[in-house]
Order: structure tokens, then C-alpha cells, then sequence
């Protein structure tokens, strides 16, 4: 239990939240949509469902397969890594060990995808006139704040370092 309680691995039940809100969301886009099937609920905001074959804005999408079992590998590798950072990060830090936890559970949830579907489900659309952002899911919010956890934290880090090390 110590493993869980004195390292950055205390936060890891975020990651679980992450994944099961993406993978109960994604469930109920898959049991009441068909693709690309939309509906509008706001002028700005539609929940329509898509499949991205690629990565982050769809890239490398129409890459003819291969990109599955790349992006496939880089999140297994991401979810190591991170797992690893979690358990060496001390438990008395908290920005970067739940930045790290919420970009799990985003990995997780959508390599999840990767592996079941060969590709991954996205579904909420937000557009400005003609102009849509790229459909996104959960797991990518996971991603995206994870990573803005982890950019502030270093920044709040590197502040105190240069307050307790003026000579730096």
C-alpha cells in the first residue's frame, strides 16, 4: 500500500474517473448515433459521432493502416512512462502527479479505442459560423488539462527553485 499512498500513484484513481467517463460517454455516442450523424444543441456546440483513424486534428488519418498500430505504441509508451513519473513523483506534490493522471486516463481511454475499434470515437463539436474545431472526446480533455497541469507546474517549480537558489 505504501506505493499508493507515498508517491504520486495516489492520484491514480483520477485516471480511472478519466477513463470510465470517456468510455461511458463513448458507449452512449456508439448505442445512439450512427456516423457522423449530428445533433445541434447550442449555436455553437453539436454532439456528432466521427471515427479518427489518426491522432490529435486527425493527422495521418488516411495513412492506410499503419498509423493504428503506431499511435497504438506511442500510448502504451505514454502510459509506462507516465505510470513510472507517477511513482517517482513524491506524494507531497500535487499539480504534476494529477497532470500526469488525467493524461493517463486520456491514453488509456483512447488507446482503448485504438485496440477494440481500430480507431477512436470522438464526438463533441464545437464551431464558430462555418469554422469547427476538430471533434474531440473525454479522453482528449484528460489529455489536454493533464498537460496544462504539468506546464504550471513547472513554471510554479522553476519559480521557487530560483527563490530558494538566488545565485541561479
Amino acid at each position: 500500500m505504501h506505493i499508493f499512498t507515498q508517491t504520486g500513484l495516489r492520484w491514480i484513481w483520477i485516471a480511472i474517473v478519466v477513463l470510465v467517463l470517456d468510455q461511458v460517454t463513448k458507449l452512449a455516442i456508439l448505442d445512439s448515433f450512427q456516423l457522423y450523424e449530428r445533433v445541434n444543441y447550442t449555436s455553437f456546440f453539436n454532439l456528432v459521432y466521427v471515427q479518427n483513424f489518426g491522432a490529435a486534428f486527425s493527422f495521418l488519418s488516411d495513412a492506410g493502416g499503419w498509423q493504428r498500430y503506431f499511435f497504438t505504441g506511442i500510448a502504451i509508451a505514454a502510459v509506462v512512462l507516465l505510470s513510472v513519473w507517477m511513482y517517482k513523483t513524491p506524494a507531497d506534490k500535487r499539480l504534476m502527479p494529477i497532470g500526469f493522471s488525467l493524461i493517463l486516463g486520456g491514453a488509456l481511454g483512447n488507446l482503448y479505442d485504438r485496440i477494440s475499434y481500430g480507431y477512436v470515437v470522438d464526438f463533441l463539436d464545437f464551431y464558430y459560423q462555418n469554422w469547427h474545431w476538430p471533434a474531440f472526446n473525454v479522453a482528449d480533455m484528460g489529455i489536454v488539462v493533464g498537460a496544462g497541469l504539468v506546464l504550471l507546474d513547472s513554471f510554479i517549480n522553476q519559480e521557487d527553485e530560483q527563490k530558494s537558489n538566488p545565485s541561479t
